[in-house]
């Protein structure tokens, strides 16, 4: 599967455009082809075989077409190389750098001649960069700290991507020699980036040397780093290393729970089983001294089991007082991707997103959704197509006709913009015709702490207002969170009956687990929206749901999992 990869080309060529002057819409119209690649569920080769089906998907179009099968014939597109030819090869990993931006690389580039991270970190230290508009010395603080964000973001991979490549192992590993196989580590307890990839099998006698050798033969292979009887490492094409490990049936359960973590969980349960004269590892449950068979170990059921625990699941194994829980039998009980109902936060081709709200309702459908909520950009955020108050209206009358015949109910939100001074970009009088209102920061992300947490707890205060998107405004290997007092949010939140969403975007998963689980432990509601731009993108539902189980959600502290009726009764009762 090479979306991902095809899609970086078209981010690039949109940030070598953005360092030309190109037309601002130009360079909006291959940001959105790439994400639309990106998020695509079908391998982009499979469906470039069809001309016709690639470039009618929204935010495609034939040009994009033409370059995307270009790419796959060749391994380079045109257009790009003549791109590329105008910059020294360093402007390139400069541009990676979360927080600096093609505007400001092209400044470095044209007035200092720097063009490359190394030169630019060396200036930016001996604070030579202050000369340049708009350079002071905050900025040269920023962009070390973005140089050595960006050094830790090489090395860790977005969740979503992990999966993606985990599944494409399994479909081509999977067979009937092949009894149980997962995915260990940070990625089963689906943390937000994961490094290396762990997966754990268990084969038919006899098989386990055949097993390994087949891994090393994938095609997403590079390098082999390793291949033997029962373990085999490889390094894909991504530079990503994945390792294979195989282990008989009898103890496939004590190694899962042992590859899965974390070490701060596993520890605890040594400490535990030591008291019951036990020992634990991957090799299964021994009493203390007698290690020639295991007592258990098949199941990861009877290795809690054996230590007096109720089962934990993979998400909660932080060592954040899951274990406690578990001696009482009183963990909570998980949401599940089952128990949703709907989404909040989808954009429609009003502003940015891809899709008409009418084939937005007919893939919520197909999810299974009871409803949706269409939330596109307010009007100050004129780069990504933010409605003025006009369409707006244009809107709402939309949705109310394609109710008529819709098989999911269609809630008309919008995602509104919280002004440098706190003062949200829509007045009462239109936020009042809304059926849903998320307040959100897009701009002023370099105001001081106190100023931003203002902002928030000042849109909070509105009775409008029912939820804030993105609350930290981090993107995951780009971008830092803004400076915000976020306990002081969620605590403002708790008091005014607000909610705070959980963005399941892939580079977004904000609120992160941590301060899902302290909203929780102050009976904030939680709202789960994927911020789709395309209807694929509604997909991402499963990623804020993994965010809330690691933050000990349960469905009754999401909003996502009332029906219809019980969603309208909760928003009518905040105004």
């Amino acid at each position: 599967m090479r979306n991902k990869e095809i899609a970086e080309q078209f981010y690039l060529i949109a940030q070598l455009l953005s360092l030309t002057d190109e037309n601002p819409f130009k360079v909006r119209a291959y940001e959105k082809a790439a994400q639309v690649i990106e998020s695509l569920p079908e391998p982009i080769e499979e469906i470039s075989k069809d001309f016709q089906k690639l470039s009618s998907i929204p935010g495609v179009g034939k040009s994009i077409a033409e370059k995307v099968i270009e790419y796959l014939n060749t391994g380079r597109i045109q257009r790009l190389e003549e791109l590329r030819s105008k910059f020294p090869e360093g402007i390139f990993e400069m541009l990676k750098i979360p927080g600096l931006g093609p505007k400001r690389v092209k400044l470095l580039f044209e007035k200092l001649g720097i063009s490359n991270v190394d030169t630019l970190k060396e200036y930016a230290q001996k604070g030579m960069l202050k000369g340049l508009p708009g350079f002071g010395e905050k900025v040269e603080k920023n962009i070390l700290e973005g140089i050595q964000m960006l050094s830790v973001s090489e090395q860790r991979l977005l969740l979503f991507d992990a999966i993606k490549v985990v599944e494409e192992i399994l479909g081509e590993l999977k067979n009937k020699d092949i009894i149980n196989i997962d995915p260990c580590g940070s990625l089963r307890r689906k943390k937000e980036t994961v490094g290396d990839i762990d997966i754990l099998c268990c084969v038919k006698e006899g098989k386990e040397k055949q097993t390994i050798e087949k891994f090393t033969k994938l095609s997403m292979v590079k390098k082999v780093s390793a291949c033997g009887e029962t373990k085999g490492s490889i390094i894909t094409h991504s530079n990503l290393q994945v390792d294979l490990r195989v282990v008989p049936k009898e103890v496939y359960g004590a190694a899962l729970q042992y590859f899965t973590g974390s070490k701060q969980h596993n520890i605890h349960l040594r400490e535990i089983a030591n008291k019951k004269n036990l020992t634990i590892s991957e090799y299964g449950v021994f009493k203390i001294g007698k290690k020639d068979k295991p007592i258990c170990g098949e199941t990861e059921q009877e290795v809690y089991e054996i230590l007096g625990l109720q089962y934990i699941e993979p998400e909660l194994r932080e060592d954040r007082g899951e274990i406690e829980l578990a001696q009482q039998n009183k963990l909570p009980k998980l949401i599940d991707i089952k128990d949703i109902k709907g989404d909040t936060h989808i954009h429609s081709h009003y502003s940015d997103g891809a899709n008409s709200i009418k084939e937005i309702s007919e893939y919520a459908y197909k999810l299974g959704y009871e409803w949706i909520i269409i939330c596109d950009h307010s009007q100050s955020l004129k780069v990504a197509g933010g409605l003025e108050i006009k369409t707006l209206y244009k809107k709402i009358e939309e949705i109310k006709n394609l109710n008529k015949t819709s098989k999911v109910r269609i809630l008309c939100g919008q995602e509104v913009d919280i002004l440098s001074d706190g003062r949200l970009d829509y007045p009462d009088e239109v936020l009042k015709e809304l059926d849903f209102v998320i307040a959100a920061i897009h701009t002023g992300f370099k105001q001081s702490e106190e100023q931003i947490t203002e902002r928030i707890m000042k849109a909070i205060d509105n009775k409008y207002v029912h939820s804030i998107s993105h609350p930290t405004g981090r993107l995951l290997n780009k971008r830092s969170p803004y400076k915000v007092n976020i306990s002081k949010v969620i605590e403002y939140a708790a008091k005014n009956g607000v909610m705070l969403e959980i963005n399941a975007f892939p580079e977004r998963l904000d609120l992160d687990d941590i301060h899902t689980k302290y909203a929780k432990e102050h009976k904030v509601l939680l709202s789960i929206g994927t911020d789709a731009h395309h209807i694929s993108q509604m997909e991402y539902m499963i990623l804020g749901v993994y965010v809330a189980r690691r933050g000990w959600l349960e469905k009754e502290n999401v909003i996502n999992s009332f029906s219809y009726k019980e969603l309208i009764k909760y928003l009518n009762k905040r105004r």
